[in-house]
Formats: C-alpha cells, sequence, structure tokens
C-alpha cells in the first residue's frame, strides 16, 4: 500500500508565477527523512570528535610545565641595613666582594638598591643561590676564613648599622615553590 501526498504550490520565477506539483510517496519522505537524521547523526558525531581532540591537542600544548620544587636548591636572601646614607659605600664595597664570593661558590643571583621607597634607601639587597644548606655554610664558612675577604670585611662593618650590638643584616633561607620559574 502506498500513501502519497499531493502538494501544489505558487512559485515565483524570472518567467513569472507557475504552479508546481510534487508528487512523493510516503516511503520515499521517510527515506529522505531517515538520510537527514542519519547526516545529523554523522555532523554530530564529527563534531564532538573534532571538539574532543582539539581540546587533547590544546590541553597538551596549555599544560603548565611540570616543576620539581624539591631540587634540592636554597635561596638565601641577604638585605643589609645601613647607617643613614652609607648604601652607596657599601655598594661599592661588595663590587669587589663579588668576586670572593664567586671564587668561594657563592652564587649570587644578583644584587639590588631600592631606588623608589624612602624607607629603603639606607639598604643593600642581594640573592644567593646554593645547591643545599649545608653547602651554603661550608661556602660561608670558606669565604668568610679567607684572608684575602678580611680587609672588606673591616671596610664594611662601619657602615651597616647596629641594633643592641648586634649587625641589622636580615638573612632568610628560602626554598622554591613548586609554581616558581626559578628552581
Amino acid at each position: 500500500m502506498s500513501l502519497s501526498r499531493t502538494a501544489t504550490r505558487e512559485h515565483q520565477g524570472h518567467r513569472g508565477t507557475r504552479r508546481v506539483s510534487t508528487n512523493m510517496s510516503f516511503r520515499a519522505a521517510q527515506s529522505m527523512h531517515h538520510r537527514w537524521r542519519n547526516k545529523g547523526w554523522i555532523l554530530l558525531a564529527t563534531a564532538l570528535v573534532s571538539f574532543a581532540a582539539g581540546s587533547l591537542f590544546m590541553a597538551r600544548l596549555a599544560r603548565p610545565k611540570q616543576v620539581d620544587a624539591d631540587s634540592g636548591h636554597v635561596f638565601e636572601l641577604m638585605i643589609y641595613h645601613t647607617v643613614p646614607g652609607k648604601a652607596p659605600a657599601l655598594e661599592s664595597i661588595f663590587r669587589d666582594v663579588a668576586k670572593q664570593q664567586t671564587k668561594h661558590n657563592l652564587n649570587v643571583i644578583g644584587y639590588w638598591v631600592p631606588n623608589d621607597n624612602p624607607d629603603w634607601k639606607d639598604a643593600f639587597v642581594y640573592l644567593v643561590v646554593h645547591p643545599s644548606r649545608k653547602a651554603a655554610e661550608a661556602n660561608w664558612q670558606a669565604l668568610h676564613a679567607d684572608p684575602e675577604f678580611l680587609p672588606y670585611r673591616k671596610a664594611a662593618e662601619p657602615l651597616i648599622r647596629k641594633t643592641n650590638g648586634e649587625y641589622d643584616v636580615d638573612e632568610v633561607y628560602m626554598r622554591p615553590t613548586d609554581f616558581s620559574a626559578m628552581k
């Protein structure tokens, strides 16, 4: 048994209006419907696979670099608070002390003098990286025992502020965090 449907519609073309009659069987319409439905599923599956592949690809590219905070490195922050106005003189002494520090494996990352905050105008800052805390202690002992270092130490002592008879030097050992770029 075949059911058919007849439809008539008007078509406006460049030659004027004409009546178009379409005869379509139920099975033909059903077949067309299935083909479009299958194409829809195929389109949806293609979009999902593309999305999943793109997500995996981007996750690989955008994934943060795995870092190992257990590098064993120890960072030492040194902040010398000087007698007012003596920071430039201490900076000058450290220009030469840097060579002594290198000789004794004290790997200084950098030296800094604050420049915009008047509360810090009498400060001299540097950061040292050590392979371990034990290596840091051994390297500092070697530097302080070196006779070539003694004149620099004697020249620096009167420039460093004292509080309660102690030199005003902040010394902080630090470890890198697991998200730190520097290990």
